[in-house]
């Protein structure tokens, strides 16, 4: 099963070639490979896996899926509350 995870961009900078970005994932930042979204601009939203960012989403969407996201590890957490010791 693979996960993209939306992330908001905060940086766009060249490196070795590639068009990189630092995205933000609430609070969390990590470097991303924009090379498949040349059209990303910081500000966009993007869906991102392993490392790389695959397309550009709304806002909406993104906050969406984030919160989609929240549920399902309060769901998990609930079902298994031994994970959170």
């Amino acid at each position: 099963m693979c996960l993209g995870v939306p992330g908001k961009i905060v940086e766009i900078y060249e490196a070795g070639g590639l068009q990189m970005g630092k995205v933000d994932f609430g609070g969390v930042t990590r470097e991303a490979c924009l090379a498949y979204v040349p059209e990303a601009q910081v500000g966009d939203y993007t869906i991102i896996h392993v490392g790389f960012a695959l397309n550009i989403i709304s806002e909406d969407d993104a906050k969406e899926t984030l919160e989609l996201l929240r549920q399902i590890t309060d769901v998990d957490a609930e079902l298994n509350p031994e994970l959170l010791s």
